[in-house]
């Protein structure tokens, strides 16, 4: 398991074997995303729960990597975390 895998999961109190809802549509979650990517290379610094969100295959693809949907991917993120660990 990839290591900002393992910190969303821990995080959220998710099991790997876990139903793990997309943020944008609800989902089965199949990628967790960086909001503020990496980058080709990588940083270790990008894995932390406020820049990692789990999403579905289909919205991954629509809205992942994409300058335009940055700020509706991390106001999402925000309103679900609020929720999650409050």
């Amino acid at each position: 398991m990839k290591k900002h895998t393992k910190i969303y999961l821990e995080s959220l109190g998710y099991d790997e074997g876990d139903f793990i809802p997309c943020e944008v549509c609800g989902n089965q979650v199949v990628d967790v995303h960086h909001i503020d990517n990496k980058g080709m290379g990588g940083s270790k610094l990008k894995d932390f729960i406020e820049n990692l969100m789990g999403l579905c295959r289909s919205c991954h693809d629509k809205y992942g990597d994409k300058k335009q949907f940055k700020s509706f991917l991390t106001n999402i993120h925000k309103v679900f975390l609020f929720n999650k660990l409050n």
